[in-house]
């Protein structure tokens, strides 16, 4: 039985994630603005209303932890922000508001669970193929996927900084997935996978992946996008 926070569990692949790992055996703290009825009855779910955009709500996490779990076995970034704008049309507060949640909120919760982690530990981050260099682009996704490339390289710097703690970073680097953010930002598109089988692939990752990586970026796309 392990301890997992997951981010973004109000719909999509966060919430697919919380009941599978739960409905394994696992603990799971899951965190997002909107806690859906759906998680609260599972006993091994601990849902956390936090937006990850505001420090000053992680306070809440940190009591949980200091008080309840004690340590972290397994945090999955997967919370996102996206919008979807002609990059003329954007504005500074636009790309604030992306990377408060991709950027920020993922390096302010793993640094708020450091002093949980321990050898064996493993932090996924959920990012994107629009993140990846060399890779298909989108117009209108300039602070979607410029705050997904920015999220791949700290995740890359934090493997090298904690290798010796043993804690292993790793990030999924995700084709187009067919959730409600897609269909919010692109009405109509229907992406080759769903939330379910991604947040198989990603449960599986979780507990396994960092035997075999650190540092590590995978794309997992089926297609381009």
């Amino acid at each position: 039985m392990k301890n997992i926070i997951v981010t973004g569990t109000s719909r999509g692949i966060g919430h697919a994630l919380a009941l599978q790992f739960a409905n394994a055996g696992h603990q799971v703290l899951a965190i997002s603005r909107q806690i859906p009825q759906t998680l609260l009855g599972n006993s091994n779910i601990t849902c956390l209303s936090v937006d990850l955009s505001k420090e000053d709500d992680l306070v809440e996490v940190e009591k949980f932890l200091s008080s309840t779990w004690k340590k972290v076995d397994i945090i999955i970034h997967n919370a996102g922000s996206l919008i979807h704008k002609p990059f003329a049309q954007t504005t500074q507060q636009d790309f604030e508001k992306v990377y408060q949640v991709n950027v920020f909120g993922v390096a302010n919760l793993t640094r708020l669970c450091l002093p949980y982690l321990q050898k064996g530990s493993h932090v996924v981050s959920i990012s994107s193929m629009g993140g990846i260099q060399g890779s298909m682009k989108f117009a209108g996704l300039a602070a979607y996927s410029s705050s997904k490339g920015a999220v791949i390289t700290l995740s890359e710097l934090l493997a090298e900084e904690y290798k010796e703690q043993g804690i292993a970073f790793n990030v999924l680097a995700l084709g187009a997935v067919n959730t409600e953010m897609l269909q919010e930002a692109f009405p109509g598109y229907e992406a080759p996978t769903s939330p379910a089988a991604m947040a198989d692939y990603i449960f599986n990752f979780a507990l396994t992946g960092n035997q075999y990586y650190n540092g590590k970026v995978l794309q997992v796309s089926s297609s381009t996008p």
